[in-house]
Formats: C-alpha cells, structure tokens, sequence
C-alpha cells in the first residue's frame, strides 16, 4: 500500500490583473473607507481608556462598566454541584456542573432548547415560564425525580447560575436590572425591572428545588472560568453576536461604589459592555455604509462600537456595499442581475463572508456557486475578485477594532503580560480573526518584533456554563466566610 503524503490545500494568491478599471478604482475606495492603520488603532486606544475611567465614576458615561459584585477569581478548590442557566439569543442552555476535589477540574452535562422567536417579543411571564419548564425538564430527566417536592428541602436546593447576557445593573450579585433588550429580544414591560424575581417566582409555581444563587454576563462567566484553568487569564471577552470584555478592577478605583466603603484593594469583577464605545461618534473611523447601519437599527446612536465589529452587523456591511455599488451608474456590477434576494436587510451574516475568505480557489468557484446558491446572482470573475477584496476588509477591520478594547484595559490596569480568554463565534470561526486582532496588539502596544506576545488572546472556558456555577460556588463561598457586599439574599443560599 502506497503512502501518500496529505494533500495539499489549493492555493489561493488572487489576481486583479483582468479587474475593470471601474472596479479596480472601486476596489481602492473601499481600502480607503475601511482600512485603519497603526496611527488611528492608537487615537481609538487612547480615547477608549479615558472612556473605560468615566464608566466607573460617579456619573459613568457610554461604556456602563456595571460591577457584578464577583468579589475575586476562583483558587481551584471549589467543590459541590450547580446548576447553570444560560440564556442567549438562539437556546437556552441548562448545564449541571460538578467541581471535584482536583484543582481546576469540572465535569458537565447539559441540554440545549431552543428560544421560540415569539418569546423574544411576547409576554414576560410566557418567557420565564418557558424558561421553568426548561428547568424542570432538565432535572427531572437527568435526576429521575418522580416527585420534585422531594428535592424542595433546603438541603436539596441545587444552587445556581443564571447567565443572563442583557445589560444589567446589579446592587447585589442575585439580582440585575435590565437596562436594555438586545439580540433580537424585545419584550415589553421588563427593561427598567429586576429579573431575578420574576424568574423565582416561576422556579416556585413549579415548585422546583433551586436557589438562585448569582445572576451573571457570560463575558464576567468567561473571566472566571478561564482564570480557573489558567492563572494568567486576567481578561474575558466575547467576539460573536455582539462584543464585550470583563476583567478584575480594584473597589478603590471605582468611585460610583465607595458609599459601600470597601477595603481599596478589593477585586470586583468589572463587565465593561463596552459595545456602547464611542456611542457619541467621536473617534471610530465610520463610513457611510456604518451610519447606515446605525440610522436603520431598532436603536440609533447606540452600540457604535458593537456595530462595526459584531458578528451581527459584518454581513450586512458586506450586503450593504455591493448593493450601492450596483445602483451606482458609473459602476458596471451585476449587471442584468436580480438584486431580490440581495436586497432584503440582514440576509447574510458573518458566515458568508466567512466561507467568501475561505474559498481557497484561484478563480474562486466557491464563491461563484454561493452567490449563485443562496442569492440567484451569476457572479463573474471580477466581481467575485472584489467580493473577496471587500469581506477581507470588512473581517480585517472589525479584527484590528477588537483589539482596541482589549490594549485599552492592559494600558488602564498597566498590564504588561498576561493571556486574555475570548469565546464567540467570530472569534472562533471568523477566518484570521485572531491573528489579524493579535497584529494590531503588536502595533498598538509597540512590541519588539522577533520576540513572543506578552498579551496572548486565547480561546477561553465555557463562561456561560461553567463560568456561571463557578460564580454561584464563589458566591456561596463568601455567604459562609461572613462577606456579605453585594449580596441581597444571603440567608437562602446555605
């Protein structure tokens, strides 16, 4: 039998040798409008730790920089069984996690149910109801309870953390008002309210046996399940839907906190929200194409930054372009095409650019086919050549801004080394996401060439699972220890 060495993936260098002058003169308007050099990646740095600084005075500013009163990271000898709720965009992930005597470790089962689209902007109590029954199922399956009442005892109650990836402000760890909807989510009657009462009083209808032991962002879940399995993690971000970061601030460098009179030199775990940067439009690089974006979205003027480099807003960048560039006259593209399906707002997402900078194709035939499979347009060569040039600087661009928040917290906290843990499905899956976010670290941050990233971005843990019950046994942790900032219910929780 012959051994044959792998095969080789087919190259890809592009060409633009047979590009029309028209396009060509296109293609170099659009590396204008979306290219940011080394010079403006420092201005929006610079700009962006002043804005950090304001979120945590008195009177705050853009970025909310919401304390989540997670009062330290884990040291690996946590021990018990949680429950983990995770609510996001698309399912609602219900997890079990059991942290064993050996440092660092975990073992976890989880179920996946899916957010009916009619909850997102539907009926509050419909929600949390859906939400219970989640639960029950859960337990009932993998516990074999036949009788719940059984569990109901205080010393029965699972504790547990509730992911809940909404801008909230929390006084207390088990509790979080929401400041606003986001992802699709627009239910009325809920902003402005606490959540954490209305999901225990479904929990207790249902009579299910669960304390809710701290309410928690899945970007603040990131930060500690990723400091849990390695030590030099001082950052959690997310780079999927939308984009956050978290990471561990002193009580004494945050004055919209001192009334509570906390030693200085405590940590308290800081979720940024920093989408909303820039929300005054003062130095992001915008083009026309993100005012449009911005103007056309359910709330203007907010989430400036989240805009330009979230997963949910790059298809439609990309959609948004060669829609104008094929109503402009001077520019022969698609011609005798029907735009139908093109010109539907948000029909394509991140992963279409995606699979565009993927095709590895010189005459890039993958592409051809999925212009032509999922929007009826027969594209040719030189317009699939700019298409190709257009999702790299739309993906490059939203990299190289990502990095922006994340030099902004090393350059506020003055740190020179360390690992930061990004989840997310741009980050994950986006092509050279992580590699093009790294070399604008290098040029923000003036590394010497040659020598290793002192700031590795790394994948981080489950933050939204794992992360969450680490939290609840943190939480649980202090109620014994007598630490009680921050905690509104500390007596149900033993």
């Amino acid at each position: 039998m012959v051994d044959f060495p792998p095969r080789r993936k087919p190259s890809r260098k592009g060409s633009m040798a047979d590009v029309p002058k028209d396009l060509l003169e296109q293609i170099k308007e659009l590396e204008r409008l979306f290219t940011v050099g080394q010079a403006k990646l420092k201005e929006v740095t610079e700009h962006f730790v002043k804005e950090l600084g304001k979120g945590l005075s008195v009177d705050g500013g853009s970025i909310p920089m919401n304390p989540t009163w997670v009062m330290g990271y884990p040291d690996g000898y946590e021990t018990g069984t949680f429950l983990a709720l995770d609510m996001g965009g698309t399912n609602l992930r219900v997890c079990e996690i059991i942290l064993p005597e050996e440092k660092g470790e975990f073992e976890i089962i989880q179920s996946k149910y899916r957010m009916p689209e009619e909850l997102k902007t539907g009926d509050s109590e419909e929600l949390w109801e859906y939400i219970a029954d989640c639960l029950q199922q859960f337990i009932e399956y993998h516990h074999e309870v036949e009788d719940l009442e059984d569990m109901n005892d205080k010393e029965h109650k699972l504790p547990l953390g509730f992911t809940f990836s909404f801008p909230a402000t929390q006084e207390f760890i088990d509790h979080g008002v929401l400041q606003r909807w986001t992802k699709g989510f627009d239910i009325a009657g809920v902003e402005g309210k606490d959540v954490a009462p209305l999901f225990e009083a479904a929990l207790v209808k249902r009579k299910l046996p669960i304390k809710l032991s701290a309410l928690i962002n899945d970007t603040t879940g990131t930060l500690i399940a990723s400091h849990y399995t390695d030590e030099t993690m001082q950052i959690g971000c997310i780079f999927g839907t939308g984009c956050n970061a978290a990471y561990m601030e002193n009580c004494g460098s945050v004055p919209k906190i001192a009334h509570y009179n906390l030693p200085p030199e405590t940590p308290i775990a800081i979720n940024c929200e920093y989408g909303a940067f820039d929300n005054e439009h003062v130095i992001l690089p915008r083009t026309p194409f993100d005012v449009i974006i911005d103007e056309d979205s359910p709330r203007p003027g907010q989430q400036a930054f989240e805009k330009m480099i979230a997963g949910l807003y790059l298809g439609e960048l990309f959609r948004l372009v060669l829609v104008d560039l094929h109503d402009n006259k001077n520019v022969k593209i698609f011609e005798g095409q029907d735009l139908g399906k093109l010109r539907k707002a948000y029909s394509l997402d991140a992963s279409f650019l995606s699979f565009i900078e993927e095709d590895p194709f010189e005459n890039l035939s993958e592409t051809a086919e999925l212009f032509a499979k999922e929007l009826g347009i027969q594209a040719n060569k030189p317009e699939l050549e700019l298409c190709r040039r257009l999702a790299e600087l739309i993906g490059t661009r939203a990299a190289r801004l990502s990095a922006c928040g994340v030099a902004a917290i090393c350059k506020k906290k003055n740190i020179q080394s360390c690992h930061v843990g990004a989840d997310g499905s741009v980050f994950n899956k986006y092509p050279h996401f992580k590699a093009r976010g790294a070399q604008a670290l290098r040029e923000i941050l003036d590394w010497p060439k040659g020598k290793r990233d002192p700031i590795d971005i790394r994948a981080a843990e489950d933050g939204s699972g794992v992360g969450a019950a680490l939290i609840a046994a943190l939480t649980i942790k202090r109620v014994k220890a007598g630490n009680l900032a921050g905690i509104r219910h500390a007596e149900g929780m033993l």
